[in-house]
């Protein structure tokens, strides 16, 4: 029968029960799954299979037999919000090294002696930004010098058995080519700033020329054709940083566990048998194995946050529409946005600085809050701390595979409060089985949307079987689902605006469980695992749908050593708040831990 629900503002938060996810999916590889793929493609079966999936998994109930009284919201419509203190305010037409001073005075001092650090805490820390700076400038070693180390590293990581895949496109010579113009610029006393010979990955669905986009894919640079670089990369080109190459990527984005049987699964540099996670995968594995400093990636349903928690860095994703994303394959979507992952915070704020401005179009229809970035290291930054307000709702909190997530994650928020006087109120977040569907229908339609266009003869058969799944249950959502999902998009909205009238920031695990192993037999042609996939997205999916800033940092590890992640979820405009805290909780989190696989390219070992 038919629901009718009640209009989200009369909805009384005491009687919301949380309702576990419990999704209902077969788990393929192997021939299994290509036999599955053509059955769901056939026209005689595909219609009956994905209803029976879809019954199973509320989905038609949801999209198809319930009245929902709100407006459909097309994209984020944003209230106004108060702006943020204890902040660096930067204009939008500032030019990106002018950002990237304003970020780097925001930072506290810099400890010149990184040896006396990492003596001092006995433990392993990655270098950052700030370190490969200094050592230019010092004379210590040069752009040329640590790009002939990632040559080396890359084609050792290639050697491996297995092979780790950190890209999809890397040209030595191009490579070589940036880091000869930087070192003269570091020798000319001119470097353009601190991201001036800094080693950047640019996920492959994101243009940067002379490479090819291909999007994890066999065939999309066939089609479509890169002729500059994408708006936030050409910003990190004026900054002085060296595009290190296309790093791989779940195919077209289209999953969370980084699986490519075109050009293999790029490994956890934590635990080699074990995914990083996606769809960001090449980008967050390259961080986390010293390879770069920091890296591109695209976010439409975790695809920043959840890589980076899987492999122990630190990933932004950024308010919808704060980054211009023209020049990605997934532009003109409206949940998906371009984020930074780094090793550090700092870092990522460096890189956010470059990258952030919005386009034209969002300008005017979003009006968005001046960028800023917190003052740290400042008393202000201390009281700013004591005050915060964190929201948690902890029947959801709970709701993981591994009780060690929520567990790592308690422990850092009782650290947190003990150590900066913040505190935990619990909230409530309606129908997040709701916001689930509308999040798929929504993220599927556009998929479709980029996609469609570049289709020619034969390129369907040449996607990987999970991403053919996945089509043929985006292709099977009405346009009546697309409006239903964006009416739901607009209560969805209004539970968090609710939410964000007593907290600051929503915290919560970044994944519901640690890196999954790899299956042997999805090595050759996939797999599709629509149950591990839930854990994974559990909590990243509200920040898409509704556009709020999110970050993942690493807070532990389980007692396999494999990386868990801290998610915070910040009020639209408000990344200097959720950079602030994340600083802070940074400083009190475990030491992080060596990867296995760890080249330390600025040491040439």
């Amino acid at each position: 029968g038919k629901r009718i629900l009640m209009p989200a503002q009369e909805i009384n938060l005491d009687n919301v029960q949380y309702v576990q996810e419990r999704i209902e999916a077969p788990h393929l590889t192997g021939f299994v799954l290509k036999l599955f793929v053509w059955l769901v493609e056939s026209r005689l079966f595909g219609h009956a299979i994905l209803s029976v999936l879809k019954r199973k998994n509320r989905m038609t109930q949801i999209l198809r037999h319930t009245v929902i009284p709100e407006e459909p919201m097309f994209f984020p419509e944003f209230p106004r919000q108060e702006p943020e203190t204890a902040v660096d305010f930067v204009d939008e037409d500032t030019p990106p090294a002018l950002r990237v001073d304003h970020a780097l005075k925001s930072l506290p001092s810099y400890d010149t002696s990184k040896a006396s650090r990492v003596a001092r805490s006995n433990s392993f820390l990655y270098w950052t930004i700030r370190d490969y700076a200094n050592a230019y400038r010092s004379g210590q070693t040069t752009p040329s010098d640590v790009a002939e180390c990632i040559i080396s590293a890359v084609e050792e990581s290639l050697n491996r058995n297995p092979p780790l895949i950190f890209f999809i496109s890397f040209n030595a010579n191009e490579l070589r080519k940036q880091a000869a113009a930087s070192t003269r610029r570091f020798e000319e006393g001119s470097p353009l700033s601190i991201l001036d010979g800094i080693f950047i990955a640019i996920k492959d669905d994101i243009d940067c020329y002379p490479y090819p986009s291909k999007g994890g894919t066999v065939w999309f640079h066939k089609v479509r054709e890169v002729k500059q670089d994408a708006v936030c990369v050409s910003r990190l080109r004026n900054c002085g940083a060296i595009l290190a190459g296309k790093a791989n990527m779940h195919e077209l984005g289209m999953g969370v566990t980084g699986n490519n049987p075109h050009y293999g699964t790029t490994r956890n540099p934590h635990m080699i048998q074990h995914y990083t996670g996606g769809s960001s995968s090449g980008p967050a594995a390259i961080v986390a194995s010293g390879l770069c400093a920091a890296a591109l990636g695209t976010d439409g349903g975790g695809s920043v946050r959840i890589p980076s928690a899987l492999c122990g860095v630190a990933g932004f994703k950024t308010t919808y529409g704060r980054t211009d994303i023209t020049g990605s394959i997934c532009e003109g979507g409206t949940v998906e946005i371009i984020g930074p992952i780094a090793t550090t915070v700092e870092d990522v704020m460096l890189v956010y600085a470059a990258i952030l401005g919005s386009s034209t179009v969002d300008l005017a229809r979003l009006k968005p809050m001046p960028p800023c970035f917190p003052m740290l290291g400042t008393t202000d930054n201390l009281n700013l701390l004591g005050s915060l307000k964190l929201g948690k709702y902890s029947s959801w909190f709970a709701d993981v595979y591994s009780n060690e997530v929520t567990e790592t994650c308690e422990r850092i928020l009782t650290q947190v409060a003990n150590s900066f006087g913040t505190e935990t109120r619990e909230i409530i977040l309606p129908e997040l089985e709701e916001m689930r569907a509308a999040h798929l229908v929504s993220i599927g339609s556009e998929a479709l949307n980029h996609i469609y266009p570049h289709f020619e003869n034969g390129q369907r058969m040449s996607l990987s079987y999970d991403v053919r799944l996945n089509m043929a249950l985006f292709e099977s959502f009405l346009a009546a689902d697309y409006v239903v999902a964006q009416s739901l998009r607009r209560r969805i909205m209004h539970y968090h605006m609710e939410a964000f009238k007593h907290v600051d920031v929503i915290v919560t695990p970044t994944t519901g469980m640690t890196a999954p192993k790899i299956p042997s037999s999805s090595l050759k042609i996939g797999e599709t695992d629509f149950v591990t996939s839930g854990y994974l997205m559990r909590f990243v999916l509200a920040p898409n749908l509704i556009g709020l800033p999110a970050i993942s940092i690493p807070v532990g590890h389980d007692k396999d050593g494999l990386p868990i992640g801290l998610q915070l979820i910040g009020q639209p405009w408000a990344e200097a708040t959720l950079l602030r805290l994340a600083s802070a909780i940074e400083e009190i989190a475990p030491p992080q831990k060596r990867p296995v696989v760890f080249y330390d390219v600025l040491k040439g070992v």
